[in-house]
C-alpha cells in the first residue's frame, strides 16, 4: 500500500509488522515519534506486544535483554544521550547474543545542547558488537527495518542490529513509502540459548582468562557470518518484494575516477552533485556504504576518493574517512561537515570534489582565520 510517511512512521509501521513480543521505550527526541506510534498500535489493538514505558534508556535496552534472553522478540529506539545511557547494557545484548533490534536517530552529543543530526553518537558504539545499518530514505528506513529483524535473529548471527537514521533530515521528513504484506518473510524467532522457565538452571557469569576470549571471538565470527545472512536475506527481500539492497548504495560508479563517500542523507545528497559534476565532464559517482558493521568491501583502488564525515573522533579524524585509510590503504581528501545539523548542500558536495586534495582533512565552514 502506497502512502506519505516520516522516517519515524515508517519505523514503526515495520516494527507493528515485525510484532515484537516485547517493546521497551523512553522518549527522546527526535526519535520520540516511533515510540508514541508504536504506543498508538498497542492502544488500539493493531499491535499485539508487552509495551513497558521505562525510566530510562538503560533501562529500556535491560528490558530487551532480560524479555530476549527468554526468546521472545524485541523491539526499542533511541537517540543521541539516550544511545550513550545505554552504552554499557549494548555490550551485554551483544555479549549474550541477543537478537534486540533498534532503531537510532542519529543526533548530536552536547554540550552544547543540539537536537539536530550527526553520525557520532552511533559511531561511538561501533566497537559494542552490534550490527550497524545507515539509511537515507524512509522507504529504506522501513524496508531495513523489516530485514533487520531476519537478519538478528538468524542462528549463523543472532546479534543486536542498530538501525541508523538521520534525525530530522530523515525521521521528520515525508517521502513516499510502500508497505509490503510481510507474510513468513520473517520466520518465528528461535533462540538456542533461550531461559526456560520450565527448566530451571542455574547460571554462573563470571568468565574467566581461559574462556573469555572465546565468547569474543564468537561475536566477530557471526559478525563475519552476517556478511552472507545479509546478502541472502536482502536478495530473499528483492525477490518477495521487488526492491534490492546492497551492502552499499552505489550511483554512477561504474566509470568513476573519484568516489564521494558518505554514510546516511548525505550519500544520497550526492546524487545530485554526481549529476552536476558530470555535466562538467568530471566522472564522479556516490558510493554510499549502507553498512558499518560489518564494514563493506569497497571498490576505491586506484580512485580519487572524498568522504564527508558527518562525525568526530578527537585527535584521531573523521571515523568513516580513518576506516578507509586503515581498511584501503587510501589518502582520501576529507571532509568533516554536518555537525550538529550543520547545512550542506549538493553543491556544497560538488565543491568538495571541485577542490579535493588527498590526504588532508578538511573542516567545513572553518577557516585559517577563525
Amino acid at each position: 500500500m502506497r502512502s506519505v510517511a516520516t522516517g519515524n512512521k515508517a519505523v514503526a509501521e515495520a516494527v507493528r509488522q515485525a510484532n515484537p513480543a516485547v517493546i521497551a521505550a523512553y522518549p527522546i527526541t527526535p526519535q520520540t515519534e516511533i515510540v508514541e506510534s508504536i504506543a498508538g498500535f498497542v492502544a488500539d489493538g493493531t499491535l499485539a506486544s508487552q509495551y513497558i514505558p521505562v525510566e530510562s534508556e538503560h533501562s529500556a535496552m535491560a528490558a530487551c535483554i532480560g524479555a530476549s534472553a527468554t526468546g521472545v522478540r524485541t523491539f526499542t529506539a533511541t537517540s543521541s544521550h539516550g544511545l550513550l545511557y545505554m552504552h554499557e547494557m549494548l555490550f551485554w545484548a551483544s555479549g549474550a547474543r541477543l537478537p534486540v533490534v533498534m532503531a537510532n536517530v542519529n543526533r548530536a552529543v552536547g554540550p552544547g545542547w543540539n537536537v539536530w543530526a550527526e553520525h557520532t553518537d552511533a559511531l561511538a558504539q561501533r566497537d559494542t558488537g552490534w550490527l550497524q545499518v545507515f539509511v537515507a530514505t524512509v522507504q529504506e528506513a522501513y524496508d531495513t527495518t523489516l530485514m533487520a529483524f531476519r537478519i538478528a535473529e538468524h542462528n549463523d548471527v543472532l546479534l543486536p542490529v542498530m538501525v541508523n537514521l538521520d534525525g530530522f533530515s530523515l525521521s521528520h521528513v515525508m517521502q513516499s513509502l510502500d508497505t509490503v504484506t510481510l507474510g513468513d518473510f520473517i520466520p518465528p524467532m528461535v533462540l538456542p540459548h533461550r531461559i526456560d522457565t520450565a527448566n530451571p538452571q542455574g547460571y554462573g557469569p563470571l568468565t574467566g582468562p581461559e574462556e573469555f576470549y572465546k565468547f569474543r571471538w564468537e561475536i566477530e565470527r557471526s559478525m563475519r557470518d552476517a556478511r552472507s545472512v545479509i546478502a541472502g536475506t536482502e536478495k530473499a527481500f528483492a525477490e518477495t518484494f521487488g526492491r534490492k539492497y546492497g551492502m552499499t548504495d552505489e550511483y554512477r560508479c561504474e566509470d568513476a575516477d573519484v568516489l564521494v563517500i558518505a554514510l546516511g542523507t548525505f550519500g544520497k545528497e550526492a546524487e545530485v552533485a554526481v549529476d552536476i559534476l558530470r555535466k562538467e565532464g568530471i566522472k564522479v559517482g556516490s558510493l554510499r556504504p549502507r553498512w558499518f558493521r560489518p564494514f563493506p568491501d569497497l571498490d576505491v583502488k586506484g580512485r580519487d576518493i572524498v568522504v564527508i564525515d558527518r562525525d568526530y573522533s578527537f585527535g584521531f579524524g573523521g571515523v568513516l574517512a580513518d576506516s578507509l585509510r586503515a581498511r584501503y590503504r587510501v589518502e582520501p581528501s576529507s571532509i568533516i561537515a554536518g555537525l550538529g545539523g550543520q547545512e550542506v548542500t549538493y553543491d556544497d558536495i560538488a565543491s568538495f570534489v571541485r577542490t579535493r586534495m588527498p590526504g588532508t582533512e578538511t573542516w567545513f565552514g572553518v577557516h585559517d582565520d577563525v
